[in-house]
């Protein structure tokens, strides 16, 4: 399952949140319809998208069956999931942030960074958050820097300039 956001914090007293995306896609992935995975303490829940509608590019969305501010508000925090065979397809050199955390990161001489905890950015200027055997190292996800990624072996092969790796020391 791959994380595409979390329920906010509720928005008006008809069972409406607020949702912080973790997609590039936001208006394609949220539409009336759309059905997403959480976790709840009694197992997994599907929820359905009633209404949705953008402010300040975050969607403001209600779910089927939950019509007020006390139904909704126990949900805050969740994460919205849904499989990875319904994620839009990518374009060859592109990649969903699910896919490249674990990764191991190292240089192309074979040294050892860390592995990629996180992913932060958007489309055009993500980057990726290493964990190295003392801190966190930010490497930017751009081609000449990444120059292999491979998602299926969980390995980034970097070719970082000059002083990178030594910003975060």
């Amino acid at each position: 399952m791959a994380l595409v956001g979390r329920i906010g914090r509720p928005h008006g007293i008809r069972g409406h949140v607020l949702i912080t995306p973790n997609t590039d896609f936001v208006e394609d992935r949220f539409q009336v319809g759309s059905v997403f995975c959480i976790q709840t303490l009694t197992g997994e829940e599907s929820l359905t998208l009633a209404t949705v509608r953008f402010h300040q590019g975050r969607p403001v969305v209600s779910f089927k069956g939950f019509e007020s501010i006390d139904s909704i508000a126990q949900l805050t925090g969740s994460e919205l999931r849904v499989a990875e065979e319904d994620l839009s397809p990518l374009d060859p050199g592109e990649f969903y942030h699910h896919q490249l955390i674990g990764s191991v990161v190292e240089t192309l001489k074979g040294e050892h960074i860390g592995k990629v905890i996180r992913v932060e950015g958007s489309l055009n200027t993500s980057r990726l958050v290493v964990q190295g055997s003392r801190e966190q190292i930010q490497i930017p996800l751009a081609v000449d820097i990444c120059v292999e990624i491979d998602p299926e072996k969980k390995r980034i092969r970097v070719n970082p300039p000059t002083g990178l790796l030594e910003l975060n020391e």
